[in-house]
């Protein structure tokens, strides 16, 4: 299965709890087919008291999301698909299918 969003990239979650959240993806798992998204499904995690949190306790901290239930956004902020073309360098870039222009 291809992966169409990368780490950076600023996606919109279409299912799930935290449906309708936008956010910047901070990691991707490949193998798993899961991001991390900022901001987006929100876990508590008790933690046991260590040197960096002395009091220990209860932190919020986001968990991966499935990569089916995310979908780019692009530079005018609608969600789109992504799809891949030459570009100018003889490269492939991405583009947004809705809007025709690249994503940087």
């Amino acid at each position: 299965m291809k992966i169409h969003i990368k780490k950076g990239d600023i996606v919109k979650v279409i299912a799930g709890d935290s449906k309708g959240t936008q956010g910047k993806v901070l990691s991707v798992d490949r193998e798993k087919y899961r991001a991390i998204v900022e901001g987006a499904n929100m876990v508590s995690k008790h933690t046991k008291p260590n040197a960096k949190n002395p009091q220990g306790g209860i932190v919020k901290q986001e968990a991966p999301i499935h990569i089916s239930n995310l979908m780019c956004v692009d530079a005018k902020g609608n969600a789109t698909r992504i799809g891949r073309r030459m570009g100018d360098e003889g490269k492939l870039v991405r583009y947004s299918k809705k809007s025709g222009e690249e994503i940087k």
